[in-house]
């Protein structure tokens, strides 16, 4: 069941369906469109998902899905044509990511974590622990990774039950969102997401007059996505009944 935290959430559902030449929709993939599974390699989204996605890319001004994982890699998992992909949260925007590509990859090579749970994204890598039986003791570890890459000039974060190894720019899903807002001249806009690195995206349009935050809620997201959030909703399955709405 959708939970409103925001009185106007329902009336805010109604003007974006009103407005799709002026609207755009920035979801996150993992998570969102696509429930979170054991192996990275393993997630897509449903059948009936891939479906609403094509009506909406037929029907709003713009749709993008903003993701972690590579835009090609998403690209291929979604198999929608008409959608923006922007991949490694938003790096692959901004040209001075690409010159950190060959020292990601020579950092990836040579950290010591199973291969097997090492997730390479081309301008970032992802250090998987969801697996492991002993999590303090695995996020002790990816510690001491984090600290390693921060000695070598890069930026790290943890997500949901992952380590993340990425550039130092200051570019995040937020200045994608806003990049693409700009460029398309759009005044309204839909926001999903389920982890930390989404609470730029809602930053990102807090300011505008016309906008919707979903907050897809487990007990993995951080607490804040839920705050700043206009609805709240439980899974992907949830989000989707959403999405029909639009």
């Amino acid at each position: 069941m959708l939970r409103p935290v925001a009185a106007t959430a329902d009336a805010l559902v109604e003007r974006l369906a009103s407005a799709p030449d002026t609207t755009g929709l920035f979801l996150d993939f993992d998570g969102v469109l696509a429930p979170i599974v054991a192996r990275p390699d393993d997630a897509a989204p449903p059948p009936e998902t891939r479906a609403e996605l094509e009506r909406l890319a037929g029907r709003y001004r713009l749709v993008c899905i903003v993701s972690g994982r590579p835009g090609d890699d998403v690209r291929a998992r979604v198999g929608v044509d008409g959608i923006v992909y922007v991949g490694a949260h938003g790096l692959e925007l901004d040209p001075e990511a690409e010159t950190w590509r060959e020292r990601i990859r020579s950092f990836r090579a040579n950290a010591d974590w199973p291969a097997a749970q090492i997730e390479d994204k081309g301008l970032a890598v992802t250090f998987h622990y969801r697996d492991r039986e002993d999590e303090d003791a695995a996020v002790q570890e990816l510690e001491t990774i984090a600290a390693d890459a921060r000695a070598e000039g890069f930026a790290t974060r943890f997500g949901r039950k992952i380590l993340e190894v990425l550039p130092p720019l200051d570019t995040n899903k937020g200045t994608a969102v806003r990049t693409l807002l700009g460029e398309a001249g759009l005044t309204c806009a839909l926001v999903a997401g389920d982890d930390a690195t989404d609470l730029d995206s809602f930053r990102a349009v807090e300011d505008l007059g016309c906008r919707l935050r979903v907050a897809v809620v487990s007990p993995e997201a951080p607490s804040l996505l839920a705050e700043l959030a206009d609805i709240v909703v439980e899974s992907p399955g949830e989000f989707l009944e959403l999405l029909r709405k639009l």
